[in-house]
């Protein structure tokens, strides 16, 4: 008896929110996960043998409001590349031009889109190839009160409030878009993701203000603004925002990702709470290209399957405050990712010219949206 609409058979299952590693069917029933073990039959079966399965991707650092802001990319095209079922959009749109993007690029796509909405009035409108205009540089743009009435319209697509910060961000204005951002984030009750270039202001002085939920993207910088001591270990800081609930996510970009860093602390034992892409216009044909290399870097560097997968699934699932995303328990949104783990030479390039010869690549082999197949 066909008692599911889609069962992705003889996979293996990797969901480390639930422990789960093994070889086994995943089924799919009105839109969710309907049952995940041996010998479950459906409507539509898919033989996966030799792939993994994972909980739908989320890729927490995407740009994507596509044909409006000059540094994004056409997210259909770029999430079935990377089986991304979930994309984070942090801060193309502002409160001025966010309701275009929920209308023309967000609710048109089958793959799921949440936002930060950035606190710029106009998003991040002026970075593209050849130019560079750091929103925050301008305080007049920074339009709080609208952010908050914009976030309180659209909570079922808005998870948080972006600022960025830095010297090509908010040029000498150190904390001052910080504070403005804060306003915001406190008057809605939203997390906060705080982008953080070279100083000012510190990477010190920002994790010191973030509070738990809130998230630090770009925690891998290369110098200056890393979260490393001279001596390669983790500031004290870092450590004291982690345990009070702070994410910390990679945001690899263009230039945004040192591999010296993410050797450093992984070595230390300090992993990304989430490993994302931050793809867009100057990255999206490297050193970043997507989510996937990005994955496969952390892969190459030492850092387990397992844990590599909990970061782009259950993790950012837990930062989003969106608990029935990027899990495989009954019941939960059903979405999957279908991968294959290959081996073999890989080169690989972080943001300030270092490569690695790595001996894994991830790989996308079709997504489940919704309970329904694509590949």
């Amino acid at each position: 008896m066909a008692d599911h609409d889609l069962v992705l058979k003889n996979g293996r299952v990797i969901d480390p929110g639930q422990g789960l590693d093994a070889v086994t069917d995943v089924a799919f029933a009105g839109g969710k996960v309907a049952a995940v073990g041996d010998g479950l039959s459906g409507r539509v079966v898919e033989d996966v043998s030799g792939k993994l399965v994972t909980p739908g991707l989320i890729d927490m650092h995407t740009h994507v409001y596509w044909g409006a802001t000059s540094l994004s990319v056409q997210p259909e095209a770029f999430c079935r590349g990377s089986a991304i079922t979930t994309a984070i959009d942090t801060g193309s749109a502002g409160p001025g031009n966010f309701a275009g993007f929920r209308k023309y690029v967000i609710e048109p796509s089958p793959f799921r889109i949440l936002a930060y909405l950035h606190v710029s009035h106009a998003g991040i409108f002026g970075v593209a190839k050849g130019i560079e205009v750091g929103e925050s540089d301008n305080l007049s743009l920074l339009n709080p009160a609208a952010a908050a009435e914009v976030a309180d319209a659209n909570r079922d697509l808005i998870v948080g409030i972006k600022v960025r910060l830095g010297k090509y961000s908010s040029g000498i204005h150190g904390m001052n878009a910080f504070d403005i951002a804060l306003q915001v984030a406190e008057e809605t009750g939203l997390p906060m993701m705080v982008h953080i270039d070279e100083p000012p202001p510190s990477y010190i002085e920002v994790v010191e203000r973030l509070r738990a939920g809130d998230v630090l993207t770009h925690c891998f910088r290369p110098f200056p603004n890393t979260p490393l001591t001279p001596d390669g270990g983790i500031r004290a800081e870092v450590l004291a925002a982690r345990e009070r609930g702070v994410f910390f996510d990679v945001g690899h970009g263009a230039g945004s990702f040192a591999f010296e860093v993410g050797r450093k602390a992984l070595a230390a034992g300090f992993y990304p709470d989430t490993i994302s892409s931050d793809v867009h216009v100057l990255c999206v044909d490297g050193p970043a290209f997507d989510l996937l290399t990005t994955l496969s870097k952390f892969l190459c560097l030492g850092m387990p399957l397992d844990a590599v997968i909990r970061a782009a699934t259950g993790n950012a699932a837990l930062a989003l405050g969106r608990p029935e995303l990027g899990s495989l328990a009954v019941g939960a949104v059903g979405d999957a990712s279908v991968l294959s783990l290959e081996a073999g030479r890989f080169d690989y390039a972080d943001t300030v010219g270092e490569t690695l010869a790595g001996e894994q690549r991830l790989l996308a082999r079709g997504v489940v949206l919704g309970g329904i197949l694509h590949v």
